[in-house]
């Protein structure tokens, strides 16, 4: 195992905040195995490159002999994390937590080493499905409301009259008293989670452990450069999505934003002068993480071919279509686009072309012929077909 300062050094990079420093550093130079903590509500049934950058950390931890502790918060999503949230989540029931349990566990075996000896995996309702009402009035006493409406979102709809379940004062407790079960050293979660983390910490304390080490990752941006990674806005990149999607997809990330992805995907920076061979090398390695080298070398290699070469017709994906069609209606067609509204906006602006030919009027008629070519954006590129 390597010395404490060696792995401080390793731990702390991409790290947005760190509770704290020396408290880590003092954990680690004990030279025992840590217990690494991340907690995830099956609220959803996929993953995408945003949950990528908290699951490599805890992997970081793993490589240097810690062992993660994946906690599968299946009765926490009886509540929902109101993290972020402007109005209370709706409650799941238990088939659909227990469906979507399942494959975030597949997924994020995509990043973790599933080993026993790396990896233990637990459910919260193990704890909190006992627990009487006693014990949940025990627990909600070791929080004030002052404390709580510290919480960024609790507070903005505090002040916005929005409503606030009682409910929802639970969850930070419910995943604070999951530190105390499992013993955890370290919690890692995002940003929106440094409440819920402190939280843990605090109620260790208050039972007599020595308090978790919280570290807090950076939210990864998504599509649009703009808002956070999230599949609700449509500028995501799943992790099983397919290697020619998740490069296309990559690919059309703005110049700007790519440093960011290099440091919070991949762990490096830019070194390309190049902004475009310096995309096309972190798509590469992108794929390259969840579908190995042979996959991302084809999905370059289309790619290049679709877009570089212009040579469409031999890789363009055919879209049957009938013979007189609006423009807007054509396009949608190619389902990639979230809404008509995103379609209609692209053709205004000049994103779209027939054979060359760039098409601005959403509500014009288009005579398909077989063989043309329709591009859209950066990512729709098909060969048309009549119906």
């Amino acid at each position: 195992m390597k010395s404490a300062d060696e792995q401080l050094k390793l731990l702390e990079q991409g790290v947005e905040k760190l509770y704290t420093h020396d408290e880590l550093h003092k954990k680690l130079a004990k030279g025992k195995p840590l217990r690494v903590k991340l907690g995830c509500d099956p609220t959803a049934p996929d993953l995408h490159l945003g949950h990528s950058v908290v699951l490599r950390k805890l992997r970081q931890f793993q490589d240097l002999g810690h062992k993660a502790i994946l906690i599968i918060g299946d009765y926490t999503a009886l509540i929902g994390d109101p993290t972020g949230q402007n109005k209370t989540r709706p409650m799941l029931d238990a088939t659909q937590i227990k469906r979507n349990a399942q494959t975030y566990f597949q997924q994020a075996g995509k990043i973790l080493d599933v080993s026993p000896d790396k990896l233990e995996i637990r459910y919260n309702s193990e704890w909190l499905a006992n627990m009487g009402l006693a014990d949940v009035i025990w627990l909600a006493s070791k929080m004030s409301v002052a404390r709580m409406l510290e919480r960024d979102s609790f507070e903005k709809r505090y002040k916005a009259g929005d409503p606030i379940s009682v409910h929802e004062f639970l969850y930070p407790l419910m995943q604070g008293h999951d530190s105390v079960i499992v013993r955890s050293d370290v919690e890692l979660g995002g940003t929106d989670q440094t409440f819920n983390n402190l939280v843990g910490r605090d109620l260790q304390k208050d039972a007599g452990q020595e308090s978790q080490v919280v570290v807090i990752m950076p939210i990864l941006e998504g599509l649009d450069g703009v808002e956070k990674m999230s599949k609700s806005k449509g500028n995501f990149i799943g992790l099983t999505e397919s290697p020619k999607d998740m490069f296309g997809k990559t690919m059309s990330i703005s110049d700007a934003l790519m440093p960011r992805w290099y440091s919070l995907l991949l762990g490096r920076s830019v070194t390309h002068k190049h902004p475009m061979e310096a995309k096309k090398a972190l798509a590469h390695a992108i794929v390259e993480q969840y579908h190995g080298r042979a996959a991302a070398d084809t999905a370059r290699a289309e790619f290049e071919q679709k877009f570089s070469k212009k040579d469409y017709s031999e890789v363009a994906d055919t879209l049957v279509a009938p013979a007189d069609i609006v423009l807007l209606d054509l396009v949608a067609k190619a389902g990639k686009f979230k809404s008509r509204s995103d379609i209609r906006r692209l053709i205004e602006q000049g994103g779209v072309t027939l054979d060359g030919q760039k098409l601005t009027d959403p509500k014009a008629r288009v005579a398909v012929k077989p063989g043309q070519i329709l591009k859209a954006g950066k990512l729709v590129v098909v060969k048309l077909a009549v119906s």
